[in-house]
């Protein structure tokens, strides 16, 4: 099997004109969780997903185990692994949030950039 170890230009452009995106993790047994639909964002040349509901989501706990998963947006339909972001990207990711969600209630955003929120920032790295 050939491993990607960075998304295309296509890929990029589709997933951050999507709304959304389906996301499940890798259980064991090498069996896909039930799908959760979130919100995507991309920062330069890397997709960003959080948790508006902090660690204690269950979406989120399941991509603790194997950090490994499969996501769907915008007509692209990937393996990723999971990776924590470093702390530094999160200012960057939480204006990408605001731009691209901004027509939502601020209550809304400011939950999705909040610290809670922003302490499960992951960046999916395809594979």
């Amino acid at each position: 099997m050939t491993t990607t170890s960075t998304w295309t230009s296509q890929e990029l452009d589709s997933i951050e004109r999507a709304e959304e995106l389906e996301i499940a993790s890798l259980r064991r047994g090498d069996s896909l969780s039930s799908r959760r639909t979130i919100w995507v964002v991309r920062v330069g040349d890397d997709i960003y997903v959080r948790s508006v509901n902090g660690p204690g989501s269950d979406w989120y706990r399941g991509t603790r185990a194997r950090q490994e998963g499969r996501v769907r947006a915008g007509g692209v339909d990937k393996d990723v692994t999971f990776v924590d972001a470093d702390g530094e990207i999160n200012s960057a990711v939480d204006a990408a949030y605001r731009t691209k969600y901004g027509h939502y209630a601020a209550h809304i955003i400011k939950a999705i950039t909040s610290p809670g929120a922003g302490s499960t920032t992951m960046r999916l790295d395809p594979r």
